[in-house]
């Protein structure tokens, strides 16, 4: 197989995709070398998934290791319909269908606030007027905590105390006042069930005003409080022309903000993330298809590793396309096929760390025995020769070709994986 033809394959995956030319190139963390993983390789639980569906019995067929329980109607406010009674139908659904996969790692999100103990109600409260609002009674959100804890010791796993506090429609409360519901919750859920982690409320970082005023402070009042948290979590979004290059340069900030204020050294999780979503103001939303999907499913999740980012949950797999995304996760899409090439190229395997040099980015893996290089170039193409030992050369859909040691390839956005026998 010439150079020329590996070339072609190269830039023939990438032509598979449609939508906008990608983000112009940003800076990017420096730790991008290494990532810490399981003595026993890449767990698959640095893959989280929103199901969309599954408190009724839907489940995908594309592997992932962690669920994160949001607009599944298992929020505070659509639990606890009245002080004191509750409707458990969806969360007890959810659970049950999730252990019956063999899935037991559940990350829930403990708000929203029920109207009935709002503060402030605004018919654009997300899901339902009230529920951005901080409790007017904090001892309601401290009942709530104990019941759910209670209720559900050694089956949810983790508990985030909100969803994109920095957001209005979400919350309008302060910071500090996140931060007390957090030491709340924290106090409560370690006292029932110590072994269960605690995830602190994720900004979201797509609009740099609102993330740069809520982030710090709530990272100040949480050291106020002795960091009452086990993970700290964010959500990446980028604007609808991001790429995953953006993506990294996100990760990076929030990791300047977490170092300025003295933070320990805690877990990092993106609790839900996608790409091309429509804005900020005008931009319109980028349909992200073909071989461009899968690869940047499949570089958002290796780009975890080299940056430190423990798990991401994506948002969201769907039984039909779902307007709101830019790639989509339904059954049969191209970006489903992402998640299973990282089980096929990442899952099990020790990872050995990336490179990079010039606009190329390869990162190596070992599993039973075997070496693998996943490569791609951060934006436009890069120049890549074949390592000893390369045999084949696949892409994120399964096309695969023929390669030989010292081979030229043209590499894209789209990663390819390189299979060798030394």
């Amino acid at each position: 197989m010439t150079s020329a033809a590996l070339a072609a394959v190269a830039l023939m995956a990438a032509g598979c995709s449609s939508g906008s030319e990608s983000a112009q190139p940003t800076a990017v963390p420096s730790s991008t070398t290494s990532g810490a993983v399981s003595p026993t390789g890449v767990p698959s639980s640095l893959v989280g998934m929103h199901v969309e569906g599954a408190e009724a019995g839907l489940w995908p067929s594309a592997p992932f290791g962690a669920l994160r329980l949001w607009d599944n109607g298992t929020a505070w406010s659509q639990i606890e319909l009245e002080p004191g009674v509750y409707k458990w139908d969806n969360l007890e659904g959810i659970l049950e269908n999730a252990e019956s996969k063999g899935m037991t790692d559940i990350l829930m999100v403990l708000g929203t606030t029920p109207e009935w103990n709002a503060k402030k109600i605004s018919p654009d409260d997300y899901p339902q007027p009230g529920a951005a609002s901080a409790p007017k009674d904090m001892k309601a959100w401290d009942a709530w905590v104990t019941e759910v804890a209670t209720r559900y010791k050694g089956r949810i796993t983790a508990y985030q105390i909100w969803n994109e506090a920095n957001l209005k429609n979400f919350w309008n409360g302060t910071p500090e006042e996140m931060a007390e519901l957090t030491k709340r919750a924290y106090d409560i859920i370690k006292a029932i069930d110590p072994e269960a982690l605690v995830v602190s409320a994720s900004p979201s970082t797509r609009l740099t005003g609102p993330f740069e005023k809520f982030f710090p402070a709530y990272l100040t009042a949480l050291a106020a409080k002795q960091w009452p948290i086990d993970v700290v979590a964010i959500h990446t979004y980028p604007t609808a022309d991001g790429d995953p290059v953006a993506r990294g340069a996100v990760i990076a900030k929030v990791n300047d903000f977490l170092k300025a204020a003295n933070a320990p050294d805690l877990p990092l999780w993106d609790t839900e993330l996608n790409y091309g979503l429509a804005g900020p103001g005008d931009l319109p939303r980028q349909e992200i298809t073909g071989a461009k999907a899968a690869g940047w499913v499949v570089r958002t999740y290796i780009d975890d590793l080299r940056y430190g980012v423990g798990r991401s949950y994506w948002y969201i797999w769907t039984q039909k396309p779902y307007d709101l995304l830019g790639i989509q996760a339904y059954p049969g899409s191209d970006g489903e096929q992402g998640f299973f090439a990282l089980e096929n190229w990442v899952f099990g395997s020790e990872f050995d760390g990336c490179t990079e040099s010039g606009n190329a980015v390869t990162c190596e893996f070992t599993r039973d025995g075997q070496t693998s290089v996943v490569a791609w170039a951060e934006t436009g193409e890069a120049k890549y020769t074949a390592p000893e030992g390369a045999q084949l050369v696949c892409d994120p859909l399964a096309n695969c070709v023929e390669t030989t040691p010292g081979a030229e390839i043209t590499l894209t956005e789209v990663p390819i994986r390189i299979y060798t026998q030394v």
